[in-house]
């Protein structure tokens, strides 16, 4: 099969190493800048516990020089979405599987709920620009669970976790979502073939949430926020709503918050992506995860205060910082 991996970041650099190592596929990669020419010179890295695992890279800048693919994996930061799919023609036949490993709320959620209606959520899809250059057909919905950062352009440090759950963005398990399973699991990987990845989706974002903006709020890791009684049960406010709102679209949440916190502070002090981004000076994905729940709420007729609260406070510290667009 022929993969792209457009984004060789923390998950697509992972994604993307384990391909080419593996070599049961033809792996390439749409990257830019540094991490672009990191790729031609040093292939594709990734260090766990200090070790260093290698595999030739090709990169290109543009789509256009690899043609179709049979799989094209998109991992790239929420706010970039917008920009690859206008670049994403190229590489999509007729049955090219397009695979999102990406945080939070993707646009093609709301599809075939009458409670949300026709129009895309302007939160992660302002004027239906994604919808239209990635046609629903393509899709193949993906929830990743996987601890790794970049060090340095190029350079993935995995710490833990190597768990893609897939699925149809309709439901079920089709027989390309089994095929794409069998060459993840031959690449080392844990791809779990799931038969309502949206549930997944919602289950994941109930999580991230809270932990990703208090996080970049605070500048504070997981395990500070959840000694705190007072962030903790705002945090527990915030995914009370949220479950709300899942169980109205079908994605209910059989946990309470408090368990879901006993879970992540099994995790250890560790820091939230968000907050990682704060730090990087890097564009936030702040629509994706938070925004586009108080979207949800007002379409569906859930009050929202909590989440509100959280979305204004974390979007004007961006702003301040100049990682979120002003109105």
């Amino acid at each position: 099969m022929k993969v792209c991996i457009y984004g060789a970041g923390a998950i697509g650099g992972l994604i993307g190493a384990h391909l080419a190592q593996a070599g049961e596929a033809d792996v390439s990669a749409v990257a830019r800048g540094q991490t672009l020419a990191a790729l031609r010179t040093q292939g594709w890295r990734v260090r766990r516990e200090g070790v260093v695992r290698t595999a030739p890279a090709r990169a290109v800048a543009d789509p256009a020089e690899l043609g179709v693919q049979d799989v094209v994996v998109i991992a790239v930061k929420a706010p970039a979405l917008a920009e690859v799919a206008a670049r994403l023609g190229p590489l999509v036949g007729p049955q090219t599987m397009v695979v999102p490993a990406m945080n939070g709320v993707p646009w093609w959620f709301g599809h075939g709920h009458a409670a949300l209606g026709e129009a895309p959520l302007a939160s992660v899809d302002p004027d239906g620009r994604i919808a239209r250059a990635i046609p629903l057909n393509h899709v193949v919905g993906c929830v990743v669970h996987i601890a790794s950062a970049t060090p340095e352009p190029g350079l993935v440090e995995h710490t833990m976790g190597t768990r893609l759950i897939l699925g149809e963005p309709g439901g079920g398990v089709s027989a390309r979502v089994e095929r794409l399973s069998a060459l993840l699991t031959q690449a080392g990987l844990q791809p779990e073939p799931c038969a309502d990845v949206r549930r997944e989706i919602w289950y994941k974002l109930w999580g991230n949430l809270t932990m990703n903006p208090v996080a970049a709020l605070t500048g504070a890791t997981s395990d500070r926020i959840l000694d705190d009684e007072d962030v903790r049960g705002f945090c527990s406010a915030i995914m009370l709503e949220a479950a709300e709102i899942g169980a109205r679209l079908g994605c209910a949440i059989d946990q309470a918050p408090e368990a879901r916190h006993a879970i992540t502070r099994r995790l250890g002090g560790f820091k939230a992506s968000m907050l990682q981004d704060v730090e990087s000076g890097r564009a936030i994905e702040l629509d994706s995860i938070v925004g586009v729940v108080q979207e949800l709420g007002q379409r569906l007729g859930v009050p929202t205060p909590n989440v509100n609260a959280l979305l204004g406070l974390t979007r004007l510290m961006a702003q301040t910082r100049g990682l979120y667009p002003r109105a």
